[in-house]
């Protein structure tokens, strides 16, 4: 079961640490003034904080006696703070002009390792002098004597424990695990044998270290003798909803790649090893016998996304579908507790894409590097080929999605086979929408940065209908309504919204532009709401303009977003039409009230900016999907969720009496 604990600074974190006694974690951030917080594990809220570095926190770490906390900032921060946390006093502090990666505390709390770039240093506690309150006195450190090995990357270190407190121990980059003594002298090292070393988790009876190509190998902290080789996940591009049967871990094809080990951590009392992989999976191990590695169980494993997730569909027949940079997670909707793996599928041959690169710190960092939505960050990501938006048809038979380099793939959901894979357009595809069933059409629109539209018949297998150039700008946006006539509307970077209708000529359709709404600010998204007389667009200036699909007139406008900063990325309105909500590019969600434009309710969590959001067809949740590969799923309040399906419920007759659209005219009028 998940547990969260919400940063109400609302900055991404960038490390954490458990207290000794696992009642507290402390975590650190990373932007403007960034703090050091301590948090009450089963109370889930805050009860210290420290603000002493300037521009992100890059590890932390709890003595053992849970009296002080450590804290080092990221390089250009060069600042190392010993923190009584319980005092809120920095007790003592230095400089540190290296690259930290990674902190360990010794055995009694006298003294604790940093580890980096170049870097193995001993900082040592004068207790007499750090029990002074309100007194900073400075950290006297040593540097850790590296002999030839002075230029190596150390990715992390681990103070000894039981008969080894005395020693500390090391893994560089380059596959070495190190032992330096008590006299802080490189005493003896041996070879991992892999390709690239990144994380390190020592107890009095066992090393573990996780390396590249999901390897973890496992060591004797007395004599670095090595033990085993624990088993590996699964291979990138596996098809893990097939994987049942434990065994499928241990038959690997010699040609499978494996996601590379981030982090590992070992649990003594039960002798579980969780070990974290660079496409954001998550493993437990029972490592009761480590004589016998292929006796090593797996008690649990999650797959996640491990890039920007930028698309998201609810479906009657599925939960949730989301589609990330290559592959697409369906999620199936069961009536029971165990929850099975998502099905995945895979557009592209290739592995690399499904590896979250920037969760290694040797090759920049962690914690110092741009997210996936930073300058840096976009630029890469843009560069890389993915899928960017998909669209489920209205008989939940058919998968469309659209990728960054144009293509236009259908997928069967009965089969899960691809049954069409078309260069569409020449720049990424922004924006699909199907038109709805009761206009007796089937129609697929796809929208592109190159400024095109094209309307495609699903019912003849997709064949071209029509091709709109009108925009002059990339199209953010584009949607059916209408009941008695097809009408279709598209809104994008242009400042424009037009408005078409659908006419029979001929033997085929064709639509014509009808209205044409130009406005000084970019349209960024838009929604139509149940009754398919208003369509809502969300803008640059973080305002929802209503227009009346029919005349094209605008007939409300109102903030989308209760804070002063950025711009709306998306706008979704929920199955009923209440209610709006609203992803700001400052990382808030909103909900409004779609008539009046109050805001009922906020919510913020995600690192990264909100690149997709959903109402459940209950009306009971909000599910939202960001550029920090996480999906949130929110619990709505009961008032709202009681108002929605009062709603569905009145307008369910409406669908069935041609005379009596009373309740949404009544509504509408407000809009006036």
């Amino acid at each position: 079961k998940q547990h969260h604990i919400f940063n109400s600074s609302r900055k991404a974190i960038t490390t954490l640490a458990f207290s000794p006694d696992g009642k507290y974690v402390v975590t650190g951030e990373s932007g403007h003034m960034p703090a050091v917080r301590v948090w009450d594990v089963s109370e889930h809220v805050q009860v210290s904080e420290l603000q002493e570095h300037k521009y992100g926190v890059a590890c932390v770490a709890f003595s053992p006696n849970g009296k002080y906390i450590v804290s080092v900032g990221y390089q250009h921060d060069m600042i190392v703070n010993v923190w009584n946390w319980k005092k809120n006093v920095v007790v003592a502090a230095n400089k540190v002009s290296s690259k930290v990666t990674a902190v360990s505390f010794s055995d009694d709390s006298s003294y604790f390792v940093t580890a980096g770039n170049r870097h193995v240093k001993f900082w040592y506690l004068d207790h007499a002098k750090t029990s002074k309150v309100n007194a900073t006195v400075p950290l006297l450190g040593r540097s850790g004597l590296l002999g030839e090995l002075r230029n190596n990357f150390f990715s992390d270190v681990a103070c000894g424990r039981g008969r080894q407190a005395a020693s500390t121990f090391c893994i560089t980059s380059s596959g070495l695990l190190c032992e330096f003594n008590d006299r802080r002298l490189l005493d003896k090292w041996v070879e991992l044998r892999t390709a690239q070393a990144t994380c390190l988790s020592v107890t009095d009876e066992l090393i573990f270290c996780g390396c590249s190509d999901g390897t973890v190998r496992a060591f004797s902290p007395i004599n670095l003798h090595f033990l085993c080789t624990l088993p590996r996940p699964h291979s990138l591009g596996a098809d893990i909803a097939s994987m049942v049967d434990a065994s499928q871990l241990f038959s690997c094809r010699p040609e499978s790649r494996y996601p590379d080990t981030v982090a590992v951590t070992y649990d003594s009392t039960n002798r579980w090893l969780s070990c974290v992989y660079n496409d954001h999976s998550v493993y437990v191990w029972d490592v009761r016998d480590l004589r016998d590695p292929r006796r090593a169980g797996k008690l649990y494993s999650a797959l996640y996304h491990s890039s920007c997730v930028w698309s998201l569909e609810v479906s009657l027949r599925l939960l949730l579908m989301l589609w990330s940079t290559t592959p697409v997670f369906l999620y199936f909707l069961y009536n029971s507790s165990c929850t099975p793996p998502p099905k995945v599928i895979y557009v592209d041959d290739s592995v690399t894409s499904l590896m979250d690169t920037e969760s290694i710190t040797i090759t920049g960092g962690n914690s110092e590097k741009a997210g996936p939505m930073g300058s840096e960050g976009q630029q890469t990501d843009q560069s890389r080929a993915g899928i960017r938006t998909l669209r489920v048809s209205p008989d939940g038979r058919h998968l469309a999605s659209g990728d960054r380099m144009g293509v236009l793939r259908i997928h069967d959901l009965d089969t899960m086979e691809e049954i069409l894979n078309v260069q569409a357009h020449d720049s990424e595809i922004l924006c699909l929408e199907f038109s709805k069933p009761d206009t007796g059409l089937q129609l697929l629109a796809t929208a592109s940065r190159d400024r095109l539209i094209h309307i495609l018949d699903a019912g003849k297998e997709y064949s071209l209908v029509q091709t709109l150039d009108e925009h002059s700008s990339s199209i953010t946006a584009v949607r059916f309504a209408g009941q008695s006539k097809v009408r279709m509307i598209s809104c994008g970077a242009d400042k424009s919204v037009y408005f078409r209708t659908a006419q029979q000529m001929g033997e085929g359709l064709e639509f014509t532009r009808t209205h044409h709404v130009v406005r000084k600010t970019t349209l960024y998204d838009m929604d139509i709401e149940p009754t398919r007389k208003y369509a809502a667009v969300g803008c640059q200036d973080r305002s929802i303009r209503i227009f009346n699909i029919s005349n094209g007139k605008q007939k409300k406008l109102y903030k989308g977003s209760q804070g002063e900063d950025g711009t709306l990325i998306k706008v979704q309105i929920d199955p009923s039409g209440l209610y709006i909500a609203t992803s700001c590019s400052d990382k808030n969600i909103s909900i409004f009230d779609f008539y009046s434009g109050e805001c009922v309710a906020t919510m913020f969590g995600h690192s990264e900016i909100v690149t997709g959001l959903k109402f459940s067809s209950d009306c009971r949740h909000l599910i939202t999907v960001s550029g920090d590969s996480c999906i949130f799923v929110w619990r709505l309040s009961p008032e709202l969720t009681i108002r929605m399906r009062q709603r569905l419920a009145d307008l369910r007759p409406t669908s069935s009496a041609p005379n009596s659209q009373n309740a949404p005219q009544q509504k509408a009028v407000k809009l006036r």
